[in-house]
């Protein structure tokens, strides 16, 4: 699973303690007997590659395009898969440290770390319904669309939906970012570079990290964990121990990732009952279901690992989408995509008339 160009034993994290302790934590999924199970991933796969067609339809991205298939997987599967995918993003960083010199981490230390992240991998993988990893997959056909079975299983069994409609509806936003990245060939490529920039300027530093930490902490930055920002500026906590020059490219990746989340979740609901004849009950009973936390340890990792930010992303970027897509339908819509220029900027996200103005004059 190692990554080129990077040498495994002076890694700071040891990514394979990380996925054995990230699947020996994943929690066990709903029972299901064998023939269910089967089913489960017949559907998926099928509904996977049907809804990819009809995203393209109501976008109008990507027709004639190959559809590929989706991996169905469980939660260790989703364990080892996310691990892979965090490697290869983390990988220009290390290469930074590694270039800046210091001391090499011992191996317990790497596995320390390791298990760490591991941890965070076992919680997160009974969360996830499905994602797009641009960067995994056939290097000859870049991407790879995860869904995970028994998660979904388990939502809709707690939403009592129809399950034919919601293992349907999830695909259609999953199979949404599968096109994104293969319906718009620089996608990719941006994505990848954004986050090599990000960690470009990152400071090699501890104690410098640990100041800026400390004074987010204190208020300095008018930060607070929920993302929210005390002063209602929609400043994180992460944005807090981030230098000025990281936080220019954090603010393209958060308008990025805004764009693709939201542009996701606004296909979800443009396709309609006549193709998910319960998409509105879907839809009502989900977006409660978000809301809702289990309890202040839920809700303080929630918080620490950036889910309330994700959360903020789906409605921040469905709302830009909407109003867009009603100010000028969705083929004008779809100049967001000619190039990274015409993406929104982080304060257009919340200001869709500026982009409109912007783009379309």
């Amino acid at each position: 699973m190692a990554v080129v160009g990077v040498d495994v034993v002076t890694a700071p994290i040891d990514w394979p303690a990380a996925v054995r302790a990230g699947q020996r934590l994943a929690p066990m999924g709903p029972t299901v007997t064998p023939a269910e199970a089967a089913a489960v991933v017949a559907d998926l796969r099928a509904f996977s590659a049907r809804a990819e067609l009809v995203v393209r339809d109501t976008t109008g991205l990507g027709h004639g395009l190959p559809v590929d298939d989706a991996d169905v997987v469980d939660r260790p599967g989703w364990v080892k898969a996310t691990a892979q995918g965090m490697e290869l993003l983390a990988a220009p960083l290390i290469d930074k440290l590694g270039k800046a010199g210091g001391k090499t981490p011992g191996r317990w230390t790497r596995n320390v770390a390791g298990s760490q992240v591991g941890a965070i991998l076992g919680f997160l993988s009974g969360k996830v319904l499905g994602q797009f990893d641009p960067l995994g997959g056939d290097p000859a056909r870049p991407g790879r669309l995860l869904l995970v079975a028994p998660n979904i299983v388990k939502v809709e069994r707690e939403l009592a939906a129809d399950p034919t409609d919601f293992r349907l509806w999830v695909c259609l936003h999953e199979s949404t970012h599968r096109l994104q990245f293969t319906a718009v060939s620089w996608l990719r490529d941006y994505f990848r570079s954004l986050v090599a920039d990000f960690a470009e300027k990152a400071d090699t530093d501890p104690s410098e990290m640990l100041r800026r930490a400390v004074d987010s902490i204190r208020g300095g930055d008018k930060a607070s964990p929920d993302g929210a920002g005390r002063d209602g500026s929609g400043k994180s906590w992460i944005e807090g121990i981030q230098s000025p020059e990281q936080r220019v490219v954090f603010n393209q990746l958060m308008a990025l990732m805004t764009l693709l989340e939201g542009h996701a979740d606004h296909v979800m609901d443009a396709v309609g009952p006549s193709v998910v004849p319960s998409v509105t009950a879907i839809r009502s009973s989900f977006s409660q279901r978000r809301q809702r936390t289990k309890g202040p340890i839920d809700r303080l990792l929630r918080a620490l690992l950036g889910m309330d930010m994700k959360l903020a992303q789906y409605v921040k970027g469905g709302a830009f989408v909407g109003a867009v897509v009603d100010q000028v339908g969705m083929a004008s819509f779809n100049a967001v995509w000619t190039s990274p220029d015409t993406l929104p900027t982080r304060a257009e996200i919340t200001d869709p008339s500026a982009w409109v103005r912007r783009v379309h004059g």
